[in-house]
Formats: structure tokens, sequence, C-alpha cells
């Protein structure tokens, strides 16, 4: 017999099957055909509503198309005990697959009608149902934070002028997961602390049974200190942190009396305005109150300028003094004078109107005097320091004789930061000429550059026409002198443009009806045909140095 058929012992069959038994536990395709297969139905984390501690929520799917979860059930326990269950935990109709409790309907401590004996956190074990039949099982699938979430509520006492003392105070609940009630969380400490000016040490104040705490009491405390509460558990009844920061703004001010006035309104650059004033105490008699620091300095729209204002003390009789110096560039329309100390109040605002013109400039732009006499000239008025300031403000063209004094008024209008740039005329026969703006509540005084514009005066004396009477179509000759006033004196003008010129009887139109030069010494000769009846004249109409010379009185010659 061949030694591989020989009859295997009881030992030798004990060992093949135990090696078979583990090769099938190693997983042959035939034995894993064998294992249970997964649950398609899967279960998400259970996660707890922060803000209504007696609900949660949790996704509940199957991987088989076309097939729903139908049945979500949770069991509540605390360690091993079971403490309640859910059979059915409602799906959100605004989110399917998703699955939890409601505000509408949340779980409840026992005392509120519920389920839960007591608060604490509890372990959810979840089971979801497909359409299928499918089940699918996560145990530890969250932990129900069934507890209470702490809220302070926190105030300050308000100091006066005579204990400045504050306390702060305030009472520590939780809300009740489920019932949503506030209830005191007894015998607890709570961080007190003022984070400024500077921050202070933490104190801890322990609640009542009311949940109520006092702190210890904080001297010179002042209008805008910050304080600051905080408390933090994690315990099977609270579970939360909360910080409140409360700032002190309310304080019982002691009123004073303060009379007070400035030795000016208008402050111009270079100026100063010097305020004094005076405080009593009129709930004593009205006596004077020594040692009083006040702030006093420029304000815009009833606030004042504290970065410019100047902090003085009253005297042994209650007086003060301060100065408001001029502040280029600087919109004012005031001074006021304010407490120091937050706990005084002056009952009535103490200020009055004081302006601070502001620093100008005039840039003068064309000018010109024409042959007519009228001079045109255009300037810009701007403010120094400020190129966006609003102004409406008047502006004058001025001339004097000879540039120093005796400034005249010859024409006025006014600029604006909308038009700066202005152009005035005026009759003028030449001279030293400035744009000037008078002192106002918005500018300084100020003026242009001077500039001067002349032209020479010029007459026509004289006047001849000739023969008279003069026969009709005949030949008249008119005579005159060209003269201009120069070196004192009038002298001949020659070489001077001129024009004779005709208005026939009964008409009311001068016509040229000849032009020519004056002589070297000034001699003027023109002639023209008579015909009518009429005045004769000779014009002339001046040039780029001289003024055209007025109407010489007409010569009538008769025609026959």
């Amino acid at each position: 017999m061949r030694s591989d058929l020989r009859r295997t012992s009881a030992t030798t069959l004990a060992a093949a099957v135990a090696t078979a038994l583990l090769l099938g536990t190693a997983g042959t395709p035939a034995q894993a055909a064998d294992a249970p297969a997964p649950s398609p139905v899967s279960i998400g984390p259970a996660v707890t509503d922060d803000q209504q501690r007696g609900t949660f929520h949790l996704a509940a799917w199957t991987d088989v198309p076309g097939v729903t979860v139908t049945k979500v059930a949770v069991t509540i326990r605390k360690g091993d005990t079971v403490v309640a269950e859910i059979p059915s935990l409602p799906e959100y109709s605004w989110a399917k697959g998703r699955f939890g409790l409601t505000s509408a309907d949340p779980l409840k401590l026992t005392e509120d009608g519920g389920t839960l004996p007591a608060l604490g956190r509890y372990s959810l074990d979840v089971t979801a149902t497909d359409s299928q039949g499918n089940t699918g099982t996560r145990t530890d699938a969250g932990t129900l934070d069934f507890t209470l979430k702490p809220q302070l509520e926190f105030g300050l006492s308000t100091p006066g002028w005579d204990d400045r003392t504050t306390v702060p105070s305030g009472t520590l609940t939780g809300v009740q997961p489920g019932s949503g009630d506030l209830v005191p969380i007894t015998g607890r400490s709570v961080d007190i602390r003022r984070t400024t000016p500077e921050a202070g040490p933490v104190q801890s104040a322990v609640t009542t049974e009311t949940g109520a705490f006092t702190g210890q009491a904080y001297t010179v405390a002042r209008p805008g200190d910050d304080f600051r509460v905080a408390f933090a558990e994690e315990s099977e009844e609270v579970h939360g942190s909360v910080a409140y920061t409360h700032t002190l703004y309310s304080v019982r001010p002691h009123t004073v009396s303060v009379q007070a006035t400035a030795d000016r309104v208008r402050v111009l650059p270079g100026q100063q305005a010097v305020v004094t004033g005076r405080m009593t105490d009129p709930q004593n008699g009205g006596t004077p109150l020594a040692g009083q620091q006040v702030q006093v300095g420029p304000s815009w729209y009833s606030t004042l300028m504290s970065g410019f204002a100047k902090t003085v003390t009253t005297d042994a009789d209650g007086r003060f003094t301060a100065t408001i110096p001029a502040l280029p560039g600087l919109r004012v329309d005031s001074w006021a004078a304010v407490p120091v100390d937050p706990y005084q109040s002056f009952g009535t605002a103490v200020g009055g109107r004081l302006v601070m013109p502001q620093d100008a400039r005039i840039l003068a732009g064309s000018r010109v005097l024409t042959n007519e006499g009228k001079v045109i000239a255009t300037g810009t008025l701007r403010a120094t320091y400020d190129p966006e300031a609003y102004f409406g403000e008047p502006l004058y063209l001025e001339v004097s004789p000879d540039g120093r004094t005796g400034w005249r008024r010859i024409a006025l209008t006014t600029a604006s930061n909308y038009y700066p740039t202005v152009t005035m005329e005026a009759a003028s026969r030449g001279g030293y000429y400035r744009f000037r703006h008078p002192e106002t509540d918005v500018f300084a005084g100020t003026t242009s550059a001077v500039f001067r514009l002349a032209r020479t005066e010029a007459r026509v004396i004289g006047l001849n026409a000739g023969p008279e009477p003069v026969a009709k179509g005949g030949t008249l000759t008119t005579t005159a002198t060209l003269q201009h006033y120069t070196g004192g004196a009038w002298r001949a003008y020659g070489n001077g443009a001129v024009a004779l010129q005709f208005l026939a009887k009964g008409s009311t139109t001068w016509r040229n009806v000849a032009t020519g030069r004056s002589a070297s010494t000034g001699k003027v000769t023109l002639k023209a045909k008579a015909t009518v009846d009429g005045s004769w004249r000779i014009r002339y109409w001046g040039d780029a140095t001289h003024f055209h010379a007025p109407v010489a009185a007409p010569d009538y010659v008769d025609v026959r």
C-alpha cells in the first residue's frame, strides 16, 4: 500500500481539522460568502443644540438606491442605565435625512413633566431602519448635553461727588434645558475685574441662593471705567462660560455756578482772547470754590476742541483766567469752559461767541485801463491755510494817487469758495490800484500787491471850420490843435490819429467824413465838401497810451 493512502491516525486527523478551521477563519472565498453582509444603513453623530439643550439632531441614510430611512429610534442612558427612549425621532420637514427634536417638543426634566430625572450628560444610542427593513445601530452616537447654560446680569452702583465709590453686582442664572426657565446658579464664584483705565486684580464674589452676587467696592471710580465679570463651569449641572463688560456712565454730579467772559469776540492772527471767570457753590450759599480745574478753549458747533484747550485752576476766591491764542487754519465759532472733574457740572453751558478770522491772500490777475477811462481788473481770494474753506466775502478795488495813502474804493463785489476769482471794473483816469478784503469773522484783512495803470490825458482845442458861410459843394477846411498833458503841462501831440465828423442840421447822428494825423506841432487840418448846413468837429479816440480826448464844442457852418 502506498504510504500516502495509509489510514490517518486520530491525532493526525484532529490536526488536519484544526488547520482547515484556521484556514476558513482566514477567509477563503468559499467560506467568506457565509459571513453576514454589512448593513447599508449609516448614522451620523448626534449633536446637542446649544441654544436649547433639550434637543439634538443627527443624520441617517441608506446606501440602497431609491430607499430611504423611515425610522430612527434613540436610547438615552447614563452609563449602563437606560433613562429614556425615543421610539421614533421626527424627521425635519425642511431637511430630508435629518432627524431631531425641535424646540416645540424638547426633552425635559421629570419635574417639568419630562422623562429625564436630572441634569447631566447622557449617552445616545441610535438605531435607524430603512424602507426595505435594513437596520443600522450606532452606540454612543453622541452626548446629550442636558445642562444649564449660564448667563449673567451685571451692573454698577452710581457714585457721586461726595462718595466716588461704585459697587459691582449682578445675578448668575442658568437656562434650564427643555423648559427654558431661568434658574439661579448658587454657591458659585464670579470673577470681577476693573479693566480700565488700568487692569486691576481679580476679585471673586459668591452667588447666593437667588443667584445674586455683590463685589467689593471700587473707590475713586470715574466715568468711562470698564468692569468685566466672567464665569465658567464644566460640570454635570452647569456647562459653559459667559463674560460681560460694563462701562460706568452714570454718576451723581455736583452742580456749581460758573460766570465767565472773554475780552474780545474776534481774535486776529497774532492776537489772543483772555477768558476770566469765577466758580461758586450755589448749594453752599454761593461760596467760592478754590482749587477746582476748568478746561477753557475754542469751540466749533458747541463742541470744545480739547486738543487746543487749556486747563486752569481756580484761586482762593474761585477765580480763573485762561488765554486762547489765534489758531491759523482752525475753524472756530465760539469758546467754551467745561469742568475737568467728571463729578462736577456747570448746570448751564459756559461760553460765548468767538471767531478766528483766517489768514487770506489775494492774487491780482489781468488788469487794464481803457482809453475810455475804465479800469478792468481780475483778482482771486483764497484762505492761506485752508484750501477748502467755505466763504462768501467782500472784495474791494481801490485806487490811490501815490500807492501809499488816500486809498479810495471804486468797486465792490463778493468772492466765494465756489467763485474765488472775480472781475471788477470802474471809471478811473489811472493811478495805483489794489484789491482789499476788509477784516471779517471769516478772514483777516488783507490786500493784494499794488499795481499801477496809467494813460496820458489828451484834448482838442482851437476848433474852427471855414469859410463861413461856404458855397454848396465847396471845400470846407477844419483846423484844431491836438495836445496831451505831459511833464506837468499841456504840450503839442504829433502824429495822433484824428477824424473830422459832421452832423447835418436836423440829424442826431455824427458821421466821419475825413481822417488824418496831427503835425509835430499838434496842428490838425482836415478838408471836406460841404453840401448842407450842419456842425463840424474833430475827434481824437486815443491810442495805447492816451485817453481819448473829450468832445470839443463843434462849429456850425451855413451852406449857401
